[in-house]
C-alpha cells in the first residue's frame, strides 16, 4: 500500500488523464467506481452500522494517519469536519502540481455517494487552498447547516482571515451527495 503522500500526485496525474479521455463524467465515474465502491467499503460499513460514531471512528483514524490538520465536532444529529491544512492539496501546491482543475472535488466525488447510500447529505465549502468543512446530516433532517462558529467554535475554518481572498471562488455544495450538485460562491 503506497502512502497518502505518495499517491496524491498519482491522483492529480490520472484524474487529469480521465478528463482528457473521457470528460468530467469519466472522472466522476472513476470517483464513484474505484474510491467509494471500492477502496473506502471500511468506511462505508462503519457509516452505516454506526451513523456519526462510524464516522467519528472512520475520519479520525484516517485524518490523523494523513497527518492532516482538521477538528470534528459531532452532535447527535450532525457530524462536522473542518480541514485547517489538507494533506493532499498541501502537498501537490508545495510541489506545484495542477493537473486536473478541482482536485477537492474528488473527495464529493466518493463521499457524497457513501453518504446516500445511508440516507445522510452534505453540507460542504472548499477554498482550493487545501481549507474546507463538511457538516453531514440524515437527508430528513431539514436543519441548515451552521453558521459560522456556531457548531465548532474557534476551530471553524470559515473563520480564518485566509478562509476568503480576493479573486478566488468557494465552491459549495448544500445538501449534495456528488459532485454535480456544487454551486460557486
Amino acid at each position: 500500500m503506497i502512502g497518502s503522500y505518495d499517491f496524491c500526485g498519482h491522483y492529480e496525474w490520472t484524474f487529469e488523464w480521465l478528463r482528457r479521455r473521457g470528460g468530467d463524467k469519466l472522472v466522476c465515474q472513476y470517483w464513484d467506481e474505484a474510491i467509494h465502491r471500492d477502496s473506502q467499503t471500511h468506511a462505508l460499513e462503519l457509516i452505516l452500522e454506526k451513523g456519526i460514531e462510524g464516522m467519528k471512528e472512520y475520519w479520525g483514524h484516517a485524518l490523523d494517519e494523513e497527518a492532516a490538520g482538521y477538528h470534528t465536532t459531532a452532535t447527535d444529529k450532525v457530524f462536522r469536519c473542518d480541514m485547517h491544512e489538507c494533506p493532499s492539496k498541501g502537498f501537490l501546491m508545495r510541489n506545484k502540481l495542477k493537473q486536473y482543475h478541482d482536485y477537492c472535488d474528488h473527495c464529493m466525488g466518493w463521499i457524497g455517494p457513501l453518504l446516500k447510500r445511508g440516507g445522510w447529505v452534505v453540507d460542504h465549502g472548499h477554498n482550493h487552498r487545501g481549507q474546507c468543512w463538511w457538516e453531514m446530516r440524515k437527508a430528513s433532517d431539514p436543519s441548515p447547516p451552521s453558521a459560522p462558529g456556531r457548531l465548532s467554535g474557534k476551530d471553524d475554518v470559515r473563520l480564518r482571515s485566509d478562509w476568503k481572498r480576493s479573486r478566488k471562488t468557494i465552491d459549495a455544495y448544500s445538501r449534495a451527495n456528488g459532485p454535480q450538485q456544487k454551486a460557486k460562491k
